[in-house]
């Protein structure tokens, strides 16, 4: 298991936004694929106060956790879904834009780190 001061101190907060927006994508992809489960309530994350709390020392599943909302929907169907489609796909969308550009800030750490080891 790896020390998160260290992660912090090597990553900053792209390691944890990084496996909290994982996380996150997970939630928004079962919005997705239940938009049509009668009574299905749709949840989503306080991401801010998720990725403080793991930058606090709390782990980022329970940071998650305590972070998760239901959807309140403009136009709630009729059987009780809450799941708006469109809503859905531009929250995938955001999410997936922030966990690339983490991803992209981490790759580019590790590069920096991997030069300094090798003296370059």
């Amino acid at each position: 298991m790896s020390d998160p001061a260290l992660n912090q101190t090597l990553f900053g907060v792209h390691g944890a936004a990084l496996e909290l927006r994982s996380l996150r994508m997970g939630l928004l992809t079962s919005n997705i694929a239940n938009a049509s489960t009668p009574g299905y309530k749709a949840r989503d994350v306080d991401f801010d106060s998720a990725l403080n709390a793991t930058l606090q020392g709390t782990d980022s599943g329970a940071a998650l956790n305590r972070a998760m909302r239901y959807r309140v929907p403009v136009m709630p169907a009729q059987d009780g879904n809450t799941v708006e489609l469109d809503t859905e796909q531009v929250a995938f969308s955001e999410n997936a834009i922030g966990y690339s550009t983490a991803l992209q800030f981490l790759t580019q750490r590790v590069d920096e780190v991997t030069r300094a080891i090798k003296g370059e």
